[in-house]
């Protein structure tokens, strides 16, 4: 087995008992970048110089005996969202081709805190406005979208170019690429962890957090990346447990509620096939599912983009002035709309989520979480404008549908890999925990996937 092939946990492990070289590490992985990212196309950057000096220090320190924990040396990839100092963050976007930041974000310091590897900045969806990530494919076929906005970071951890990965989610963008490569995808509760230093979308609806292989992974990134950050006032001054403790105890005993409604409305049959049997795997396990009805469905869509589009012409609006014919059509379509929107219809969004969420609170009680896909259907192709479930319905619509009721809520959200279609893409488990409660939703996927045959499964790319 190659180096790059291990997932976050066996190289940390391997790390840690010194069986494996930080630097060894980082020269397998710029090797299969190198190898293979001139199909795929998922970083916007690869810093080779950087990740071995970053590696070679790694080495030093352990060989010292100052070993920093899990991530030590361990190679991580960040969105181009994401401030890096000294490296360019363009948000993959003509308009800040020269954009160098001279400070790290806070997800940055944490994890260079750690002694993670950075071998690059992962593409976006251009200031992650959308679902595509048009510059990157998805690993699986070739012919198919990665999904977005991370769609960089979630190519990059199945294509094994990294051993995690740092995506944002303001309408589903860890969760939904996270679905359509295969891979694992946090979305933590909103305040978890500190967006300081990482370009906004939305404000009220951005989350940070991590894309990685296995759900063991995305917990030992967690252990890193949350906490309280004084200069972020998003962020919740909330106690951060070790999100592996407990771990591997299962789920016997649980309560999971099911949707009547809503998430398997305008579903391709084989995700909801295969999202159902899921939903079984877990039942047989011991955990015992309640069928719930999700409250007020009919105004989360006219909310997540009555929020988003003004809150993103907000913040684009200088540069939008400035160089407006350096965006991509798409995304500025979108915020040539946000300027059109008047005020009191933002006011009454964030008042009818408000509603959102309390009916969600309501509705969780007696329940440990909600289980639902995470996409309605597999990775479109490339060029791909809409699908057709009896009635047309647009790529980004369908996508966010699913995915939107977590940032309105704010709730924790991961999606897990629960198998293939008949095509050979992969098909994602989206499970929905109460506020702040990351290690249930984790012990959840980790119960799911040490159950799961297909787990762990990666595309072949030579």
């Amino acid at each position: 087995m190659h180096p790059y092939e291990l997932t976050l946990t066996e190289a940390a492990e391997k790390i840690g008992s010194k069986e494996l070289s930080p630097v060894e590490l980082a020269e397998s992985v710029l090797g299969r970048i190198e190898a293979v990212d001139g199909r795929v196309g998922a970083f916007a950057a690869v810093t080779a110089d950087r990740a071995m000096a970053d590696a070679k220090r790694a080495a030093d320190d352990i060989a010292a005996g100052n070993y920093r924990g899990a991530l030590h040396g361990v190679t991580v990839g960040v969105k181009d969202l994401v401030d890096t100092a000294g490296i360019a963050t363009t948000s993959s976007s003509k308009t800040r081709a020269d954009n160098v930041p001279n400070a790290d974000a806070a997800v940055v310091e944490r994890l260079s805190g750690a002694g993670a590897v950075l071998v690059g900045k992962t593409h976006t969806h251009e200031f992650a406005y959308g679902v595509i990530t048009p510059t990157t494919r998805n690993p699986w076929n070739l012919d198919h979208i990665p999904g977005g906005s991370s769609g960089g970071s979630a190519a990059a951890i199945a294509s094994q170019m990294c051993h995690g990965a740092i995506g944002t989610d303001t309408g589903g963008s860890i969760r939904i690429p996270s679905a359509a490569c295969g891979t694992v995808g946090l979305k933590p509760t909103y305040g978890r962890v500190s967006r300081r230093g990482i370009t906004s979308l939305s404000w009220a609806l951005d989350h940070v957090g991590p894309i990685t292989r296995t759900v063991h992974d995305a917990a030992l990134m967690m252990n890193v990346l949350a906490g309280y950050d004084r200069a972020d006032p998003g962020t919740v001054d909330e106690p951060v447990p070790d999100f592996t403790a407990g771990l591997d105890s299962g789920v016997k005993g649980m309560v999971f509620g099911l949707p009547t409604n809503y998430f398997f409305d305008n579903i391709d049959l084989e995700v909801e096939s295969a999202v159902r049997a899921a939903v079984d795997v877990l039942t047989g396990l011991g955990a015992q599912v309640r069928e719930i009805e999700l409250p007020m469905t009919e105004t989360y869509m006219s909310v997540e983009f009555g929020i988003l589009v003004p809150e993103a012409s907000a913040y684009h609006q200088k540069l939008l002035r400035e160089k407006a014919d350096l965006y991509t059509d798409d995304v500025r379509v979108f915020l040539d709309a946000g300027e059109l929107m008047l005020a009191t219809d933002y006011i009454k969004a964030l008042r009818v989520r408000t509603l959102i969420q309390d009916g969600w609170r309501d509705m969780f009680e007696g329940l440990d979480a909600v289980l639902a896909p995470t996409l309605p259907s597999t990775a479109a192709r490339v060029g791909q404008d809409t699908f057709n479930w009896g009635v047309e319905e647009p790529v980004i619509n369908a996508y966010v549908r699913t995915s939107a009721p977590g940032n309105l809520t704010g709730l924790p959200g991961l999606s897990v890999p629960c198998g293939l279609s008949n095509d050979g893409l992969p098909i994602g488990l989206q499970i929905l925990g109460k506020p702040f409660a990351e290690p249930t939703v984790l012990r959840i996927g980790a119960a799911y996937e040490a159950a799961n045959p297909s787990a762990g499964k990666v595309p072949t790319l030579g």
